[in-house]
């Protein structure tokens, strides 16, 4: 019987406060993680005080760091960012085809609402660890 792991696999790319080392970092959530590398997506981060938001496309791009994932800690990252159950639509769970070691593999993306960046100050590095 043939091996379907690969295809169950789950990717996540974050950003923010979910990265190695921040407040919410996903190498502390159960079940644990695994690393896959650091990447880049096109996009732009903004500053919400005490974490970052990021709206996909266009020329800039943002940093993070790429997990395997289970279904299991995927519930759990929805209810950190509070698209299951609250749905407060501050973010939406987004699928993008992140490059990683140049190949391309499909990633859930955590994207600020739209409407939710006006007055907020860019973070023109696209780096949250950075320059926050």
């Amino acid at each position: 019987m043939p091996d379907d792991t690969a295809a169950q696999a789950r990717h996540v790319f974050v950003y923010g406060t979910l990265r190695r080392g921040d407040d919410n970092d996903i190498t502390r959530l159960l079940p644990a993680p695994r690393w896959v590398g650091n990447a880049m997506i096109p996009g732009t981060m903004y500053h919400f005080g005490r974490y970052p938001g990021v709206t996909l496309g266009g020329a800039s791009e943002v940093v993070g760091e790429v997990y395997e994932i289970s279904e299991e800690l995927e519930r759990v990252l929805d209810e950190i960012e509070e698209v299951y159950p609250q749905q407060t639509n501050e973010y939406a769970k987004r699928f993008v085809d992140v490059d990683l070691h140049g190949k391309p593999l499909r990633c859930i993306v955590y994207e600020i609402h739209p409407g939710r960046v006006a007055g907020r100050p860019c973070i023109a590095s696209g780096d949250w660890v950075r320059d926050r």
